[in-house]
């Protein structure tokens, strides 16, 4: 019988499918200390951003055939290694793509409607200064702004959708996808379609432009948006990174947040986590969020799901 240790939890969803295959789905999570000892015993593991498995761990386990990430980085594994030893390397990049954009603009909304102050102040003020409170709080709309997209992958594609639908000029950037062909779905109707042709713009032309910047790019051996990168853009634009920490200059934002050059920050990964810098937390042109991108119930029976069917494909039925 194939044995998965899936030691930072699946979806039940997830779990159901494999079982229904015939594999035993182990639970309980290892910790990652005692894990060189007990994972050998293992076909495959599925692990979301906890649990490591570095070349150390992959010699240990001569047995192991499969590694499944929930989720879209690879950070916490040592991909190259994993498959020069022949073993395979998944991870879920549809499965969590729409939920991570939806979040992208619920930061965008807070920011541009001032409703991360507002929910800070209006419970212990909204009673004695409204009027003030309201005035305070006063915002923009979203169309007619431009949206700049770094990197035009699965992520920076669905959020080039909801801009779009939002009257938003989208401009993408991306070092590999010069174009791509953009499907806005009507709810619910098979009489409606519509596909936008978007091109890829170039870098310093979506600094330069973009009223808000959105992240979607893996993780460097620097951060990409920095004091430069900053001093480039229009005054006031808005950063959102739901990508991954470090692929900002936190120090450079809380500088240009301070000077005024950028206009707000909304920020779902942090450098260090989970233990960010407080004066990020704290400040009042950043709306936060405790790395949440995929964490809605859909994606997260999607994620369980597609690693499910990788596995099921890879080693087949019982």
């Amino acid at each position: 019988m194939i044995k998965i240790l899936a030691n930072d939890g699946i979806h039940p969803d997830g779990l159901l499918l494999l079982e229904e295959a015939g594999y035993q789905v182990d639970t309980e999570k290892i910790a990652q200390e005692d894990l060189p000892k007990l994972l050998p015993a293992y076909d495959a593991i599925c692990v979301r951003s906890a649990t490591k498995v570095r070349k150390d761990l992959i010699d240990a386990c001569p047995n192991l055939k499969i590694i499944a990430r929930g989720g879209v980085g690879l950070d916490n594994i040592d991909v190259a290694y994993a498959r020069e030893k022949g073993i395979e390397v998944y991870n879920t990049p549809r499965a969590s793509s729409r939920a991570v954009a939806e979040l992208v603009f619920g930061h965008m909304l807070a920011l541009a409607r001032n409703l991360h102050i507002s929910n800070r102040v209006m419970p212990t003020k909204g009673n004695t200064e409204f009027k003030a409170i309201k005035k305070a709080t006063a915002g923009f709309q979203l169309g007619g702004k431009t949206l700049g997209i770094i990197g035009f992958g699965r992520i920076g594609q669905e959020s080039a959708k909801i801009g779009i639908g939002m009257g938003m000029k989208v401009m993408p950037c991306d070092l590999v996808i010069n174009h791509a062909d953009i499907d806005i779905n009507v709810f619910k109707s098979q009489d409606v379609s519509l596909t936008v042709k978007l091109e890829t713009s170039k870098w310093d032309d979506v600094l330069a432009k973009s009223d808000f910047i959105t992240l979607h790019v893996p993780s460097g051996s620097k951060p990409l948006l920095g004091k430069e990168e900053f001093a480039k853009m229009k005054d006031g634009a808005i950063i959102i990174n739901t990508a991954r920490g470090g692929t900002v200059d936190e120090d450079a934002l809380l500088e240009a947040l301070e000077s005024g050059k950028i206009g707000g920050a909304g920020l779902d990964v942090f450098v260090g986590e989970p233990t960010p810098k407080q004066a990020l937390l704290d400040h009042p042109k950043v709306s936060v969020s405790a790395h949440i991108g995929g964490q809605t119930a859909e994606a997260q029976s999607a994620i369980g799901m597609e690693m499910a069917e990788q596995i099921i494909d890879f080693f087949g039925e019982q």
